[in-house]
């Protein structure tokens, strides 16, 4: 999606060119536009000295301008992570990097957190991404020692530190794993300090990234970054289908974009009567069928019937009030809404020039014309010469 480094040495970003507050939506995964940063603090206020860094990934974390480097969104930075150091890349500094504090981490104290050393060098750079060049084969090796040790665990990521001195696997498992010969196992071949971290579903399929069904990125990969809890009950008032096939993301759970138009369901579901009951008439007891809640129809089916008659939310609350009364209608279809009929517009070909075979036809006469063209004698020859043509 983004460059590999998006930051020059002297912190003016390489690929937009727009000093931090890219506007392109593609550069960075979880990309963050910073809206304040032209916007000049009061006086006498000083600058927040905490900034978040992202790392591989959607992996995020706060750390403290200690030394007070002139940084901006998008310079690459190493950072301290005891022991050793590590590189990540500035995503959110200055007041808006205060509201993120905010946010995630309100307890959160300026002092506890861990400093910036300095801007990246170039050897630096160059040591971290021979780092990410050499994750895949981790990853793949790891999991062949997971195999073997017969472990019922997925280890679906692998992040390099950028001093390539720690590596952290996450997995995924359903219960609890004793890997303590799996770490033995990996630090012995890779001679690095192992760190193993477990994820849910959703993490896993954030850290991956992909293409939901919509044809998108997967948000929890671009922008979504609370992982909200999704409920069957929310497809049963959208009215969905529940075939787990189609309402499950690729995380294997219900997909967080359930929860998207829920709101709206709820409160246009507040005017509509209740689906619950049946409603009597003298013909018979007519069934709920389905209801769009938005259009404000809702259908009724008599039994044995494949007809359905489609009703407004005013008129079944009038045939609910007969029916507590002890008043059964003679037919539905006496309540049943009038749809008022649209002329339809059909299609006229105006230009005449839109059918395919339209060139077939002059195509076959001249060929027929051809064909029918009698073979000419050859002239002979004039004996006196041509003859003086006469002018027009």
């Amino acid at each position: 999606m983004g460059c590999a480094s998006c930051s020059s040495g002297g912190g003016t970003p390489k690929g937009c060119k727009n000093n931090g507050t890219c506007s392109s939506g593609g550069c960075n995964k979880l990309e963050v536009f910073d809206w304040l940063a032209n916007i000049s603090l009061p006086e006498g206020q000083s600058t927040f000295d905490l900034v978040e860094v992202r790392f591989k990934n959607a992996r995020k974390a706060f750390y403290r301008n200690a030394d007070h480097l002139s940084l901006q969104t998008g310079d690459v930075i190493a950072v301290d992570t005891s022991p050793g150091w590590d590189i990540g890349v500035v995503s959110a500094l200055g007041e808006l990097a205060r509201i993120q504090v905010k946010k995630k981490a309100p307890n959160l104290k300026a002092m506890e957190c861990k400093k910036i050393l300095h801007i990246a060098t170039q050897e630096e750079i160059d040591k971290w991404i021979k780092g990410r060049g050499l994750e895949r084969e981790l990853l793949t090796q790891s999991r062949t020692f997971a195999q073997n040790l017969r472990l019922d665990m997925k280890i679906s990521d692998v992040e390099y530190q950028a001093d390539l001195s720690k590596a952290t696997f996450y997995y995924t498992a359903e219960g609890r794993i004793d890997f303590r010969q799996l770490i033995k196992d990996m630090a012995d071949r890779f001679k690095v300090r192992v760190e193993m971290r477990q994820i849910g579903s959703r993490q896993e399929a954030a850290r991956l990234g992909g293409i939901g069904s919509c044809g998108r990125e997967l948000c929890c990969s671009t922008w979504l970054t609370d992982f909200r809890s999704v409920s069957t009950s929310a497809a049963r008032y959208q009215q969905l289908s529940l075939n787990p096939q189609k309402l499950a993301g690729q995380c294997g759970k219900l997909k967080c974009c359930l929860n998207y138009e829920l709101d709206m369901y709820l409160d246009a579901i507040k005017s509509m009567p209740k689906a619950d009951g049946k409603l009597q008439t003298e013909k018979g007891d007519a069934i709920h069928m389905k209801t769009d809640v938005f259009k404000r129809i809702i259908w009724y089916a008599y039994k044995g019937e494949n007809g359905m008659v489609a009703l407004t939310p005013e008129r079944v609350a009038e045939i609910k009030k007969l029916n507590k009364d002890g008043v059964k209608p003679k037919d539905l279809a006496d309540f049943a809404q009038v749809k008022e009929k649209v002329e339809e517009i059909g299609y006229q070909n105006v230009v005449g020039q839109d059918s395919l075979t339209r060139f077939e036809k002059s195509f076959s006469n001249n060929n027929n014309n051809k064909k029918r063209r009698p073979n000419r004698k050859p002239r002979k020859p004039n004996p006196g010469g041509p003859k003086n043509e006469k002018a027009n």
